[in-house]
């Protein structure tokens, strides 16, 4: 699978990490969609999707602009079932009313507003927030579970078996504005380049 990069923050600057190759979408520009994703910023981002590929792998920025994999799954042509690999259920109900996307409320509402998303389906997308790993495989600005980068691989390899995967997105990690050093870059650099040759070979 080819990858797209999509910039909200400094995060691939800060790592000096880009897929060779790879698509850009420069949304930084844009105010309100740090955590929670304002009204303006959502309708602006979704006519940005709208234009790119959802057959691919969207590195979607940190943890904070998990939201973003709401606005992938809107483009489901079909029946879906969401795969997800996070240390959080990201389906908490936002704390500023129900029409406000956030990072921690997304999953919630793609269940309750997307009627492709469902249960079982030989249809598949993935949802890999890098919190999901321990640190010694990938540092991030939240609290981290505690798999190997081997654990996630092969549950991947198990989740895929059999199935038509429609579409990626991976987030996680820390800027410099968030305390990043260069060792936290290394590691995640690392993971992202065999994470990439992963779905490359798909």
């Amino acid at each position: 699978m080819d990858s797209l990069l999509i910039l909200m923050s400094s995060l691939y600057s800060d790592e000096a990490w880009a897929p060779e190759g790879a698509l850009v979408c420069d949304l930084r520009q844009l105010e309100g969609t740090c955590c929670y994703c304002e009204s303006d910023a959502e309708s602006a981002i979704a006519q940005e999707f709208g234009r790119l590929p959802l057959n691919a792998v969207h590195w979607i920025d940190g943890g904070d602009f998990h939201y973003l994999s709401d606005l992938w799954l809107r483009r489901l042509q079909e029946k879906t079932q969401l795969i997800l690999f996070d240390n959080h259920p990201d389906d908490q109900e936002p704390a500023f009313g129900a029409d406000i996307l956030s990072c921690g409320s997304w999953v919630a509402h793609s269940r309750r507003c997307n009627p492709l998303l469902v249960p079982e389906s030989d249809n598949v997308y993935l949802s890999i927030d890098l919190d999901y790993l321990s640190p010694d495989y990938a540092r991030t600005n939240w609290n981290q579970g505690t798999a190997s980068l081997q654990d996630l691989l092969d549950s991947l390899d198990a989740s895929l078996k059999g199935k038509n995967l429609l579409g990626v997105d991976i987030c996680g990690g820390i800027t410099a504005a968030q305390g990043g050093k260069a060792e936290d870059y290394a590691v995640n650099r690392r993971t992202r380049n065999i994470l990439l040759d992963y779905f490359k070979a798909i």
